[in-house]
Parts: structure tokens; sequence; C-alpha cells
């Protein structure tokens, strides 16, 4: 029996996802649960597991083809069940247009800023290919397989310069790269039969002009299959599964047999029909490409030379631009700037690492702030709501999940600790640690990218002191952290005599909705944050 997959809503309000790379093979056995393909949404990169037990039967679409939610991209023959499946002379009678072997390549992207001041580079696992889509892309179009590269990227990724060096070391001239293929395809068995004749390309020399590849491909040496035009025909089920796909008339279909004096059309049948139909058409569209090529249409969008390219805008790109204008335009924003003496802040936390290293636990500063920042949420309940404007309410939310924003290859990504009200230092800690590397490593889920209530992001991580950060929308608030640096201040001491001192001051950028939040409640807000900072024993109260 064959059972159809439909691409399943892999995220919330997502629509569609690129396909990176397939899993498994036509022919492959499965189990359920086991990930047949890897899709990036405009989220995550997630794994897509197998809805049941059987083999795989059809791969329909290719690696970086963009599938719609709800639409077929792979069929299964359950429990192994093969007697639906055409043979494997009719596989190859039709056209390759799609190869399901292709090697997979895991997906990660580039950019800066990091959520943790500390927080290292992750390690690149051994049995991954880190590599953008646009490199992948490259790779397969100059026939490189990433995985014997060696990416200079950070964390190992694997870079377009890395490609093309590849590329270039190969020894491949113009004139080899402009000849056309004696086979036409990687497999001849699988072209001689049904596909159209090769078109020979205009670049592969200069006696070869748009007339004589039009010439060639309207050349069609094998005989045309005539329209049956019955009223009445017999076939299998599979065979009209076939012949649905394939978008042809079964009554049309010449048939070779006879069952109780009925025509009876076999699957080889359809599958000649088909390809006896679609190569006029086809030839005539590389007839229509070899002329365009001839006439210079399909140079290179770029020359060499040029200082520019063009790279897709999709993905997790494309959804932060989305987010970050619906931000901007739906909320007012305000930043409001100070910064605070994290003297002993900073002093608390060398005492407190030997300990949390002693449990297997890297305590930065980002814990000790998510923790002064719930104490102020639970202070000021505005910078916790948010705007229902369907229902045109106001909702005031009694629980604290905080979104940390992490930079990633592919763009910005906010993973979410959940109740980090409930939670001490270490916890806060080691939530957050794991999270921000299953973000860089792409393998964070969709569930752990929802349902936040505020978001602290990290700008000194990279040196930054201000900033004026674009709210998590349709948050309130969002408070940007800066680098801790060693300032000249003026320092009381208890009798009241004032002295010069070098301190660790550490800087605050809130940006916050001022449709919800009036100025003097955000200073106050940042007042609170900043007394937490100041006097770190305070967080043992809460």
């Amino acid at each position: 029996m064959v059972r159809e997959f439909q691409l399943p809503d892999v995220g919330e309000g997502v629509a569609e996802g690129e396909l990176v790379s397939w899993l498994v093979a036509e022919g492959d056995e499965v189990s359920e649960d086991q990930p047949v393909a890897e899709v990036e949404t405009d989220k995550a990169l997630v794994e897509v597991p197998a809805p049941v037990d059987g083999s795989v039967r059809e791969l329909r679409y290719e690696e970086g083809d963009v599938i719609p939610v709800g639409e077929v991209f792979v069929t299964f023959d359950v429990d192994g069940k093969l007697e639906d499946r055409e043979p494997e002379a009719d596989r190859a009678s039709k056209p390759a247009d799609v190869d399901g072997s292709e090697e997979t390549t895991d997906d990660v992207g580039d950019t800066g800023g990091d959520p943790d001041a500390e927080t290292g580079e992750i390690e690149t696992p051994q049995e991954r290919v880190f590599a953008p889509p646009r490199v992948r892309r490259l790779a397969r179009e100059e026939g490189i397989a990433l995985s014997r590269l060696e990416g200079s990227g950070p964390g190992g990724r694997v870079t377009t310069a890395d490609v093309r060096a590849a590329a270039g070391s190969a020894g491949v001239t113009e004139d080899d790269e402009a000849e056309p293929s004696e086979t036409g395809s990687a497999s001849s068995a699988d072209s001689d039969t049904f596909e159209p004749d090769t078109v020979k390309p205009a670049s592969a020399g200069a006696e070869s002009t748009g007339q004589d590849a039009s010439r060639e491909a309207s050349a069609d040496p094998s005989p045309q299959v005539e329209s049956a035009d019955r009223e009445r025909t017999l076939a299998a089920p599979a065979t009209r599964r076939i012949a649905q796909e394939e978008g042809v008339d079964l009554d049309a279909v010449p048939a070779a047999e006879q069952r109780n004096g009925e025509a009876f059309v076999t699957p080889e049948a359809v599958h000649e029909y088909a390809g006896a139909q679609r190569r006029p058409q086809q030839a005539d569209h590389e007839a229509l490409e070899a002329c365009e090529a001839a006439a210079g249409e399909t140079e290179p969008e770029f020359a060499e030379g040029e200082r520019e390219r063009r790279d897709p805008f999709s993905g997790v790109r494309k959804r932060i631009a989305e987010a970050m204008v619906e931000s901007k335009y739906s909320a007012p924003h305000v930043t409001h700037h100070d910064e605070v003496d994290v003297t002993a802040l900073v002093e608390a936390r060398e005492r407190l690492k030997p300990r949390a290293e002693e449990q297997g636990i890297r305590l930065t500063y980002m814990p000790f702030i998510m923790k002064a920042v719930v104490a102020a949420l639970e202070e000021f309940p505005e910078m916790n709501a948010v705007i229902d404007e369907e229902h045109e309410e106001i909702v005031y939310r009694d629980y604290y999940n905080l979104g940390v924003a992490t930079a990633t290859d592919v763009g910005l990504m906010v993973p979410v600790v959940e109740d980090a009200d409930r939670k001490g230092l270490l916890q806060l800690s080691s939530e957050m640690n794991e999270l921000v590397q299953k973000a860089r490593e792409r393998s964070v889920s969709p569930e752990e990218l929802r349902g936040s209530t505020f978001t602290v992001t990290n700008v000194g991580g990279i040196g930054g002191e201000y900033a004026t950060p674009i709210l998590n929308y349709p948050e309130a608030g969002i408070l940007a952290i800066g680098e801790i640096k060693r300032k000249p201040r003026v320092v009381t001491d208890e009798s009241g005599d004032e002295s010069i001192e070098p301190r660790s001051v550490l800087t605050l950028s809130l940006s916050f909705d001022h449709r919800l939040v009036d100025g003097v409640v955000g200073a106050r807000f940042t007042n609170t944050v900043m007394e937490y900072l100041e006097n770190p024993e305070l967080l043992l109260l809460e």
C-alpha cells in the first residue's frame, strides 16, 4: 500500500519550508519516526520524521526546493510492500529529472553578535557538514562534494571561497565545461528510451548557432505514439495513479493487451505515451533556450570582475526582515539608556565560578542579569504585557519566559528560557548555554523559539556599549546589555569622603513599546534592574 506523506506544519505560522537535504534515498527501508529530510523554515532547521514503517517509494522534490505545507513531498510503500511499485525497467524509462541520491549536507549560515560575552565558539560535530544554502547550490553546480572540503569559516563551516577554490583546483577548463555530454545524462540507461534529444549548447563552439541547435532539438527520430481515443479502458489502480500523476487520459493510451474483450493498459504503456507527448514540447523548450544562449541572453548575471553578487532573499533572513518591519511599523519604539556599577557583581561571579565549574556549568553574567530582569518584571507588569489588538485588550502575563537573542550563521534567533522566575542561577545558566548552542548548530526546535514574554540581547559580546534594540514584537520590552568596562567613578565612602576609583561599569539600553509603557515606567524598570545588579546579594531573595 502506498502512503503519501504531506509536509507537516513544523512550526506555528509556517506556510512553507526549503528542503535542505534528503536523509534517505528511494528504496531505503525506514522506520516510524526516523528522520527522512531536513527542512528549513523561517524559524529553524528541523528534521521531518517518517510517519510509518516501510520503504521510500518516491522523493518528489529536489534539495533546495521550497515546499508548501500540506504538499505531498515523499511517498512510502507501507511495511515494505512493493506490489504497487512499477518494475525497474519502467522507472528507467522515466525522464531522469530527479536525483534522490544527491549527497546531503546540513545547513548553517553566519552573522555576528553573541548572547553572552564569554560564550565560546561551538565546535563543529564531525559527522555534519555545515554550509549555507548558497554554498550547497554552488557545490552542486560545480560538482564538488562538500564532505571532502575543509571549511575555512567559523566552526569549520564551508564557505563560497572554499567551493570556488576546490573547483579551480580541479583543472576544469572553459572548453571542458562548454563541451556537451555524450550521453546527455548521468546514466544512459535512464535516458535512451524516453529522454528528449540532447540540444548542443551554443557555447560549445562558435559554429553552433541558435538555428543549428533548434534544428537538432526539433529532430526526433523516435516514432510518435498516436492517441487511442477509447470510451472504456481496463487498468490496475496503480496504473491509473501513474496516469493521473503524468496528466494522461487513460482512454487515449494505446493498449497492447486485452482482457475480457476490453483494452487493458499497463504502466509501461502509460510511461511510453506520456514520454511521447512530452517530447515535442520539451524539444521546443530546449530549442528556445539554445537560441537565447546563441543570442547571449543566458550569459551570467554578473561577469567576472564585477564587485557584487545576488543571493536569494528567503528562509530565516527573510523572516527576520519581516519581523523587524512588523515591529517598527506596529510599535512606537522608545529607548532608555543608563549605566550601572557592577563591581560587586564581577567579584561575586568570580567567587561562584569555581563552584559552578565543579558541576560542569560555565557561569556567565547573563543568568544574574536574567534574574534581575525577572525581579523588575514582577514589579512592573506593563513590561511583561502584550496588546491583543484583535480584541482591543492588554494581556498581563504572570509567567516569565525570557528570550535570549542569539547570533547564528543564518541570522538572529531568540531561543526561550521558560519560567525563568522559578529557576536558580545554575539552572538558568545551564539551560541558556544549551539553547544557545542548539541555535548556533541549527538544531533548536520551533517550540524552543516561541513563547517569550521579554527579550535580553548582549551587544557587549562584540564590543558594543549602547544600542537601540528592536522589539521582539509583540513583546513590550527588550534590554540590550553592553560591554563591562573599567571606568573612573566618584565613590563616596561611609564617612562621606569622595574619591575617584576604577570601577566595572555596565551599560543598559531598554527599548519599549510606548503604547503600553510610559517613559517613567521604562526608567523605573531600568533603575530596578540596576539596583539588583549593583547589589547582587539581593538576587538571593528572588
